[in-house]
């Protein structure tokens, strides 16, 4: 004690000694001491919320904000009105987990370090697990600066096509304040946006409405008090038909997918679904695989017409944003989409610059029919209510399409099954109900079509896709030796086929058929109880 007043003691001592040398000064007014500002480049996340899922760039931000302005009093510890204003509620483990990767990522990576905000998101789409939320936010970080992705809202601008025919755009929030995106997917003519505007031009306009998200979200956490990091997304799948399932479309929304999970983790709140036709569990089938679990939990759906009622759009929306389209009182912008004239779609060699007609006729298979001599396909379907899918592409002439189902294998011969150009599988002597049935009735395709469809199978055993010279009424048919020796006309096609598992799809249509009195989630698991019905589509797109 003696020591601790001897100090107190001196310590007076020198402060009235520099008092009284101010006084001497004429000096008699100090202003109260602050602490000096933390430099923006060594802050980190601390300063400023600024676009919750952006990264800091070089150079002021004018679109910084003070909505989150302490990080915390020391190194291993957050500040609790900072968490409550901007992160959200966390546990001492995964606060601690934050601080961990923040302060690896400020001894290691070179370059601007991401905000709290950014890295939370990470980190809970590996359920904190340290390492593995640092390699995918690394990674991300990469994936950033190769695309300069914190400069898209700034270069981006959507082509005049994609404003017209690209049925998406934003519209007020949810129930809790999240952004609210409406996808009109159903009216949007995914196949012609692709051949006119290509891939990559789809890709950037999906990322900008990320980051478009991402901004808006923080708009929104400064308007409410709190933090708001996700938005909904409300899908209307009115007119959704097998021309949506086109497979390098499918095959641009798969990567797509990817893109966005690997490098928006934890972005999106829920996604409501509503008016899915019967042709949704087909889509559902190819994709769902592809979607992580902890988004597909966020997928609900609503398969039935009374979607305003209790258990609908009212448990999630304010009714005042309900979109007109959906019988809502709020006029809703979105743009309608529609089919994309072909007179805008890319030459051959627009494609081919950009690679693109290649990696599409990747997909298909070529077939040449003759006068007499049909193209024929087998598939094995080893148990009933699989799904047998099908696109194709007229090249040159016109053709009938069949599917049949046969009682018994056709003679293959060597060589790949299933894919003898040229000849037909199915022998002579067969009967048509006795030997092998008509499970699709005959579909007469013009030469420039593109048709899609899928057949549901009633039966296991063996299924042929079968194209045939169309032939006017009245002509005669040539038998198959003189047709392959005679110099006379043949159709072309690329062709494609898929079969989706029996297991898979009864899950989809089991869940689609429970979804008629509000919405339901979407996921993995798939019900062992079939729906007891066949279902077959064909599209022909013109």
């Amino acid at each position: 004690m003696k020591q601790y007043t001897a100090n107190v003691k001196k310590g007076k001592e020198v402060i009235e000694h520099y008092l009284n040398e101010l006084i001497s000064q004429g000096t008699s007014h100090v202003p109260r001491w602050t602490p000096a500002r933390v430099r923006e480049e060594d802050a980190c996340s601390q300063a400023v919320l600024g676009d919750p899922d952006s990264l800091e760039v070089d150079g002021p931000s004018s679109s910084q904000s003070p909505v989150c302005e302490m990080v915390g009093t020391d190194g291993d510890k957050l500040d609790a009105d900072y968490i409550e204003r901007c992160l959200g509620q966390l546990t001492p483990m995964q606060e601690s987990c934050l601080i961990q990767l923040r302060r690896w990522l400020q001894e290691n990576h070179k370059g601007k370090i991401p905000k709290d905000q950014h890295i939370l998101r990470f980190l809970r789409a590996r359920d904190f697990h340290l390492d593995k939320a640092r390699e995918m936010l690394c990674q991300s970080l990469s994936w950033r600066k190769q695309h300069q992705v914190d400069l898209l809202l700034q270069t981006w601008r959507p082509p005049a096509l994609l404003e017209e025919f690209f049925a998406g755009g934003w519209h007020y929030q949810d129930v809790d304040g999240r952004p609210l995106y409406i996808l009109r997917l159903g009216h949007m003519d995914t196949k012609g946006l692709m051949k006119a505007m290509g891939e990559e031009a789809l890709l950037q306009h999906v990322l900008s409405v990320n980051e478009e998200g991402q901004k808006r979200c923080e708009g929104n956490t400064k308007q409410f008090g709190r933090p708001i990091s996700s938005w909904t997304c409300l899908v209307d799948l009115e007119g959704l038909n097998m021309r949506h399932l086109w497979r390098p479309g499918v095959k641009a929304l798969l990567r797509m997918i990817e893109v966005v999970e690997d490098n928006y983790p934890e972005t999106l709140g829920r996604l409501l679904i509503v008016r899915a036709p019967r042709v949704f569990p087909v889509l559902w089938t190819l994709i769902s695989p592809f979607i992580n679990e902890n988004t597909r939990q966020k997928f609900l759906i609503y398969s039935g017409g009374n979607y305003q009622g209790p258990g609908g759009l009212v448990d999630y929306l304010d009714k005042e944003v309900i979109p007109d389209f959906l019988g809502g009182e709020c006029m809703c912008n979105v743009p309608e989409g529609g089919l994309v004239p072909k007179s805008l779609y890319l030459t051959e060699e627009e494609q081919q610059q950009s690679d693109q007609l290649c990696q599409w006729r990747e997909t298909y298979q070529s077939a040449s029919v003759l006068r007499g001599a049909p193209h024929e396909v087998t598939v094995e379907i080893l148990e009933g209510e699989s799904v047998i899918t099908w696109d194709f592409d007229i090249l040159r002439g016109d053709v009938v399409f069949s599917l049949y189902h046969t009682k018994q294998a056709p003679r293959l011969g060597s060589g790949e099954p299933g894919a003898k150009a040229g000849r037909q599988l199915t022998d002579r002597g067969w009967a048509s109900s006795t030997d092998y049935s008509c499970v699709e009735a005959p579909l007469i395709c013009r030469e420039g079509e593109s048709i899609q469809g899928s057949h549901v199978t009633r039966w296991p055993g063996i299924y042929l896709l079968q194209w045939q010279m169309h032939t006017p009424p009245g002509s005669v048919v040539e038998d198959v030796l003189t047709a392959l020796h005679s110099p006379g006309p043949r159709c072309k096609l690329l062709y494609y086929y898929e079969v989706l598992a029996s297991e898979d799809f009864r899950g989809s249509m089991s869940s689609l058929e429970s979804c008629t009195s509000g919405f339901s989630q979407l996921s993995a698991a798939t019900s062992l109880s079939s729906s007891g019905q066949s279902h077959s589509s064909s599209l022909v797109s013109r």
